[in-house]
Order: C-alpha cells, then sequence, then structure tokens
C-alpha cells in the first residue's frame, strides 16, 4: 500500500509543476504578447513617419522645381500634365 501511496505522492507533485509551468509560460505568454503589440504600434509609427517624409520629400522636389531647379525639371512638367488632362477630363464630364 505504501507503494501506491508513494506513487500517487509523486504524481501529485509531477502534476503539481506541471501546473507551475503552465502559469509560468502563460505569464510569458502574456508578456510576449504584449510586445508584440508594442511593436506593432511602433511599426506603425514608423511607417506613417515614412509616409510624412515621402511627402515631404516629394513635396521639396516640386518646390525646388518651381523655384527653377533643373534637377526636378522633368518631373513638374509631367506633373503638370497630367493636372491638365485631369483638369480637362473634369470639364469634359461636366460638359456632357
Amino acid at each position: 500500500m505504501s507503494e501506491i501511496t508513494e506513487i500517487i505522492d509523486a504524481l501529485e507533485k509531477k502534476v503539481q509543476k506541471l501546473f507551475a509551468k503552465i502559469d509560468d509560460l502563460e505569464l510569458k505568454n502574456q508578456a510576449l504578447q504584449q510586445q508584440l503589440k508594442v511593436s506593432v504600434e511602433e511599426i506603425q509609427l514608423h511607417k506613417s513617419a515614412k509616409e510624412n517624409v515621402v511627402k515631404d520629400f516629394e513635396a521639396l522636389k516640386m518646390t525646388n522645381a518651381l523655384l527653377g531647379s533643373d534637377e526636378y525639371k522633368r518631373d513638374t512638367k509631367l506633373k503638370i500634365n497630367a493636372l491638365i488632362r485631369e483638369i480637362d477630363y473634369c470639364i469634359a464630364q461636366l460638359a456632357d
């Protein structure tokens, strides 16, 4: 009978260790999920900052071209032509 008691005690200790390990893993999982959430938010912030920088760069390119910089004249002419085509299309739509 004492053998069965020893086996049961050993089994209970192992089960307790497993529960403790499960609790520890759940805590680690929660911490990792929180860290992932923070990282995703940081990535979103960096993406929006990058988009803002790209927009600012495009605006600066356009400004340089309008101020007479030879470097971006072609891009500016293409943009102006695209805008003119778009305006012509809108006028045609209104005329119909």
